[in-house]
């Protein structure tokens, strides 16, 4: 089991969520997120003054998935959400130590669906 994080631009979402949906992955947690990597920030003018923008919207998704479905799932992720340009996002995967559905009691892969 594994716990896929990715952070995309915003606005390819809808790209991503298709992307998703056709790889059969359906469970997903979305968080609106601010940051900065590689692209760094710009500069904007406030009321006349400059002002240095770092923190960029982005959108942070979860999914838990077990492990057949890592790579599909990073795959559809990439697919939705490459434009090539800097600052198209990173994905994480981390390891799940457990999973336990609250409805069922579940636990493991089961749990995860």
């Amino acid at each position: 089991m594994k716990l896929i994080v990715a952070y995309i631009q915003p606005h390819a979402l809808n790209e991503v969520k298709e992307a998703l949906y056709k790889a059969e992955v359906r469970k997903i947690s979305v968080t609106n997120a601010m940051g900065c990597g590689q692209q760094g920030g710009h500069k904007e003018q406030y009321r006349g003054v400059e002002v240095e923008v770092n923190l960029l919207k982005k959108i942070r998704i979860e999914i838990a998935v077990n492990d057949n479905y890592v790579q599909p799932t990073i795959d559809a992720i990439i697919a939705g959400a490459r434009s090539g340009e800097i600052g198209d996002g990173k994905i994480f995967i981390l390891p799940i130590e457990e999973c336990i559905r609250i409805r069922t009691g579940e636990t493991g892969s089961e749990a995860i669906g």
